[in-house]
């Protein structure tokens, strides 16, 4: 009897360990985690001679939630910095709004670390749901004063490679118009689109024509849990839009984790990340005949 007891104690103490140890990994090891991940996306749309263009996808730095602070962005500039990217999308969420052990973070001063980042083809942001909630213009007003340009329902044309393409940015699905054809105005269809948003749940309203849509906004649900998939997940559409490159009708989107935290501080399996994505065409590329 008396080993049964101990038996039973020795368990019981082993799984007051595992909650304390899962606990501690999912509130504290992980959200204060940075890592950069690198995913090569083949697209049809892309031209074989633009060759390979490599997007820094930032999204969702909830600037102020716990693990977030000043500090932590600029770790998160020096790192895309590192990593060369060819061009750098703010995919919104700059501000923490909500967030249990939270802060407010001024978007002035997080702008000011932002200024910072590089990228040949330029660094380009739309706004958030949070951002939106907590003063949509001072965030976008905030931004601009640094150099970097909110695209909230319109298209710029840039180049890369001497390749013409356009940027377009769709404003956030929840707390602005997400007019996606405001937003392809005046494009040229002739060019590859790439299109930026913060919430995929937009993405059955983009055409065909689209190269690629690029959001954040799900955090890939914060946590992962083996057997039952991601429980949490903002959008009406579940999981289905949750995490990584997903494939629909031909069309192509790619939705990041993010690096921040909203309501609960916590991530199990789905860790703060860079989203570096390289672009590459699905299409040979077809030397001139002589």
């Amino acid at each position: 009897m008396q080993v049964r007891r101990w038996n039973a104690r020795s368990v019981g103490y082993l799984f007051a360990g595992l909650l304390v140890a899962l606990a501690g990994w999912g509130f504290w090891w992980e959200p204060a985690s940075l890592s950069t991940r690198e995913y090569d996306l083949v697209l049809p749309g892309w031209p074989a001679a633009a060759g390979d263009l490599r997007i820094a996808v930032l999204a969702d730095l909830h600037t102020g939630s716990p693990h977030n602070d000043l500090e932590k962005l600029q770790e998160v500039v020096d790192a895309t910095n590192r990593a060369h990217p060819d061009l750098v999308l703010l995919a919104g969420d700059f501000v923490a709004h909500g967030v249990v052990g939270g802060q407010v973070v001024e978007p002035e001063a997080s702008a000011r670390v932002l200024r910072a980042l590089h990228a040949p083809v330029g660094v380009y942001a739309v706004l958030g749901n949070h951002d939106w909630w907590f003063d949509g213009p001072r965030v976008r007003h905030a931004l601009e004063g640094e150099g970097i340009p909110v695209l909230e329902d319109r298209a710029i044309p840039l180049v890369f490679n001497r390749m013409p393409f356009w940027l377009a940015g769709v404003s956030d699905f929840w707390e602005a118009a997400h007019d996606v054809r405001r937003a392809l105005t005046g494009v040229d269809e002739t060019h590859p689109v790439i299109i930026v948003t913060h919430n995929p749940d937009v993405f059955p309203d983009i055409p065909a024509r689209v190269t690629l849509t690029i959001a954040g906004h799900t955090h890939g649900g914060q946590v992962a849990v083996p057997g039952l998939g991601r429980p949490v997940v903002p959008s009406q559409f579940g999981e289905r839009y949750a995490i990584g490159h997903i494939v629909e009708g031909g069309r192509h989107l790619f939705v990041s984790t993010g690096i921040g935290t909203s309501i609960l501080p916590v991530r199990f399996r789905v860790p703060p990340e860079i989203s570096m994505i390289t672009l590459r065409s699905g299409v040979p590329h077809r030397q001139p005949s002589l």
